[in-house]
């Protein structure tokens, strides 16, 4: 790759004097994307066969082209501003990838999906989905049981009602001048931060668990109507509401096959937490606080970085990168009772999102980082 090593692997205060099996090569991609970058995300945009990075700024969305990450402009000032997320996906059906986004979010929030031309290095094709106010995530995943993925969008505020209005938006016959449909799937969450998409009792539907000021949620399908189980409170016993709960959170998978769900309490918190799946389904899950210190944890990830079976955590924060700005947990016991910390950059990354995939195609999930105040991304090359 013709890139520049910047640093390798950088070490903050462990929780222990062991490090980190894997190591990290850090790669500059951009120094300066945009005013904010917003949200990073993988897709293999020129259908090569290899995963390029793709980075969502306040006015534009870039691609950056493997092998060299050459960079490619492919939206710029076309939606209103600020962007805030985005999710790949074929939406047309035409082979090639296309991305929604959510733009406009600090004031009215707006849904757009781009698609490319002939050249997929020029600007790409604008057309709208939806309004929603205060958009704030979306993913692609097929809640609704169809056959086909669903744009699952999960707004920051509530736009009407006493909640926040969880989303699924179906992709029309003719998506650039139809109407989507929307199936809401909740409305009852507040300060509704992110969202992931799980089969989470194995039974074959996909799930949802949020994160808002209510805690770790699970919303699932209940015969025609949806159900809603809260998984745990998140953080407690603040007098200030918006200081409770949970901001960010994703799910992984222990040595012993017992599953944790991580998250970043309150909503850009300044707490790290692990909770372990009880024995008993109806028992609640075991919290575990795992470091703390930080300000705006906004970055999170599950993976299994060193190839030993059981998933690590990847998280970063925006606002004290001369600590760290992109961290490594890993638990070794299998138990998920002891828990290790190591940083991979310190310095350079005020992580306002981050992505993992394999973006060397050596088998081992790599880490792209995306900068808040720094403005920048940054490549992570996971290497034994």
């Amino acid at each position: 790759m013709s890139v520049t090593i910047l640093l390798i692997s950088l070490l903050l205060q462990s929780v222990t004097a062991e490090t980190f099996p894997s190591t990290f090569a850090v790669h500059s991609i951009d120094s300066q994307a945009g005013r904010v970058v917003y949200a990073v995300t993988s897709a293999d945009v020129d259908g090569d066969g290899d995963q390029d990075i793709v980075a969502l700024t306040d006015s534009s969305v870039i691609w950056y082209q493997q092998p060299g990450w050459q960079k490619h402009v492919i939206l710029r000032d076309q939606t209103p501003p600020d962007n805030v997320c985005i999710a790949a996906h074929d939406i047309d059906g035409d082979g090639h990838v296309d991305f929604a986004i959510g733009a406009g979010w600090t004031k009215t929030g707006t849904l757009h999906w781009i698609r490319r031309s002939a050249d997929p290095t020029a600007l790409w094709t604008v057309s709208a989905i939806a309004e929603e106010t205060s958009v704030h995530r979306m993913r692609w995943a097929d809640v609704l049981g169809t056959g086909q993925p669903q744009l699952v969008v999960s707004p920051l505020n509530a736009s009407m009602g006493p909640g926040v209005r969880l989303l699924a938006f179906q992709i029309p016959q003719q998506p650039s001048v139809q109407r989507w449909p929307a199936s809401v799937l909740s409305a009852d969450l507040n300060r509704m931060h992110n969202h992931l998409h799980v089969d989470f009792d194995g039974q074959g539907a996909v799930d949802t668990i949020t994160a808002s000021r209510e805690g770790l949620s699970l919303v699932r399908r209940d015969g025609d109507g949806w159900q809603q189980l809260r998984l745990t409170p998140g953080r407690t016993g603040q007098a200030d509401m918006n200081l409770n709960g949970a901001g960010e959170v994703r799910l992984g998978r222990l040595k012993n096959g017992r599953r944790f769900l991580v998250s970043v309490e309150p909503m850009h918190g300044d707490q790290l937490v692990v909770y372990q799946q009880p024995e008993q389904p109806a028992d609640e899950w075991q919290r575990r606080l795992i470091h703390d210190g930080f300000r705006r944890g906004h970055a999170l990830w599950t993976a299994d970085f060193d190839g030993d079976g059981a998933d690590e955590i990847a998280f970063g924060h925006s606002d004290t990168p001369e600590k760290f700005g992109v961290m490594v947990w890993w638990s070794d016991a299998g138990e998920g009772r002891e828990w290790r910390g190591q940083a991979v950059d310190v310095g350079g990354m005020a992580t306002e999102d981050l992505t993992v995939a394999d973006f060397t195609g050596d088998g081992r999930p790599d880490i792209v980082a995306g900068g808040r105040a720094t403005k920048n991304v940054r490549l992570y090359i996971n290497q034994p």
